[in-house]
């Protein structure tokens, strides 16, 4: 197991990594829509902020040499569902056909009270 870092995303808020690579795949931790130049939220609404979240998944996974689209499974965690929609928009933007596997799931709270946290499964095959 190695634990994988980069600046370019922000850095874990509690004990544990921001990824771990693990054989030949990547577990990227639960990415809320933090700035990682500010440390603090992306400005705007749900589309902002659902794009900060994937944009710092997306430099994590980079870090270790891999892509988006190597991303097998994520899993979409929402404040309101009613949200849905426009964080599947933006969503979209991030993946390319075959889509990976996805769950997404309402929750009443999130840390810090983001309305949006994204984590993935990537693969190195």
């Amino acid at each position: 197991m190695n634990a994988i870092h980069t600046e370019q995303a922000p850095a874990a808020i509690g004990p544990y990594s921001q990824a771990i690579h693990a054989g030949r795949l990547v577990f990227v931790s639960g990415q809320l829509p933090v700035d990682p130049a500010t440390g603090t939220f992306a400005e705007g609404g749900i589309k902002e902020l659902t794009r900060q979240s994937l944009t710092n998944m997306k430099h994590i996974l980079e870090a270790e040499g891999l892509t988006m689209a190597q991303v097998v499974k994520t899993t979409v965690f929402l404040a309101d569902m009613a949200d849905f929609a426009e964080m599947n928009e933006v969503y979209a933007q991030f993946f390319s056909q075959p889509f990976p596997a996805r769950s997404a799931i309402a929750v009443k709270t999130l840390p810090k009270n983001a309305r949006v946290e994204i984590e993935c499964i990537a693969s190195e095959d």
